[in-house]
């Protein structure tokens, strides 16, 4: 019996449950008021005729009494079973139908059918609040789906250029038509550098939200950080004729954090390389940094392209590009942004993007915490 309502369903379960409560409770009343009901009837009979206890009315009007409690009891009680019992199934089924569903939309999801939900409401804030986890869960499921796929797709182009390059430039020399000079390894040796490029992303965006990046932390002056940084960048801004400024006041410059130098180094690179591609000859970029007693922050600021609104959510994803054909041309794998994300997420920072619109700049901004830590001496 008790492997059989093992495996039996969640309804039948609770229904047999219930119905087991209402026979208890019904052979309950019966016995309480078998017990009482006569005794208490005699009792009063004998303050009605205290000198005849024993007379043929008593004994009548018990008998009578006997017969019609039993009998309106029996009525009464088979009545509210038969009403309990069509309220029990009404109610195992209103209970059981949103578990059903739910089973339902779960078994879709574990067959990768991403798109499943469950209508949300049921029969108490319990199940309304799960049904509405379970959509959160599978909304952020499908969004991940989508952007695995369109991570692979984009993986695929970023790998199928250069070596297809590769391949034909081989084929060409093997053939004889082309010949191995200097021009062509060179150009070769660049298709192999940016494959080298795109894995080493690829395997530093990984660890970071796997948390396996490797940090090494050094108390760092900040004006140093922005020093380093123009240094790295300040030809290529020249070769493309855009304007690069750095601003920031005296005690911004003088703070400084226990951070990875090398790792934030690339942040505000990354960055700086994100806006150059995004300007055009004569546009100005601005990298600055403001601090204030509990936070330090870092903003780049082009006078550029600028973002349209439907893509901020997602300029920080891996792959993800605003001007698809622009970006492949110049190169870009299109990850460049979500380091930067990655490595201010290890230092306990965030990075946001703000853009107006089309035409009117972006500004990019990196916010890191002040510790304690902070007041170490940089030799």
């Amino acid at each position: 019996m008790k492997r059989r309502l093992a495996g039996s369903g969640l309804g039948p379960r609770i229904f047999g449950a219930l119905i087991v409560v209402l026979c208890v409770a019904t052979v309950t009343a019966w016995l309480v008021a078998l017990v009482i009901g006569p005794r208490l009837f005699h009792d009063h009979m004998l303050m009605v005729s205290p000198a005849e206890p024993d007379s043929d009315v008593v004994a009548h009007a018990e008998e009578a009494f006997d017969s019609a409690w039993q009998t309106s009891l029996m009525v009464a009680l088979l009545a509210a079973f038969a009403t309990s019992i069509f309220v029990t199934v009404f109610m195992v089924r209103r209970l059981v139908h949103p578990i059903h569903q739910m089973r339902v939309a779960v078994t879709k999801v574990a067959e990768g059918d991403f798109t499943a939900r469950v209508p949300e409401g049921g029969i108490g804030v319990e199940f309304a609040q799960l049904m509405s986890a379970f959509n959160t869960m599978a909304d952020e499921l499908d969004q991940t789906e989508r952007t695995r796929t369109r991570l692979l797709a984009d993986l695929a182009h970023e790998l199928r250029t250069p070596v297809a390059t590769l391949d034909g430039y081989l084929e060409a020399i093997q053939d004889g038509v082309a010949s191995a000079d200097t021009e062509t390894l060179v150009m070769l040796r660049g298709q192999t550098d940016r494959l080298t490029r795109l894995a080493e992303d690829i395997s530093l965006v990984s660890a970071a939200e796997e948390r396996r990046l490797s940090m090494y932390p050094t108390p760092t002056r900040i004006g140093s950080l922005l020093t380093a940084a123009q240094s790295q960048t300040r030809s290529r801004y020249e070769t493309h004729g855009v304007e690069l400024h750095v601003s920031a006041s005296e005690d911004a410059q003088n703070v400084v954090l226990r951070i990875d130098a090398d790792r934030m180094g690339q942040v505000l690179t990354n960055l700086l390389d994100n806006a150059l591609q995004h300007t055009d000859p004569g546009d100005t970029v601005t990298l600055c940094a403001e601090a204030t007693d509990v936070s330090l922050t870092l903003k780049v600021q082009d006078s550029g392209h600028g973002i349209a609104a439907e893509h901020l959510p997602h300029i920080f994803e891996r792959f993800y590009r605003v001007d698809t054909a622009r970006d492949r041309t110049h190169g870009g794998s299109g990850i460049g942004l979500a380091i930067v994300h990655s490595i201010a997420a290890a230092h306990s920072g965030k990075v946001r993007v703000h853009s107006d619109g089309p035409g009117k700049g972006t500004v990019f901004t990196v916010d890191l915490p002040r510790h304690t830590t902070d007041t170490v001496k940089v030799q």
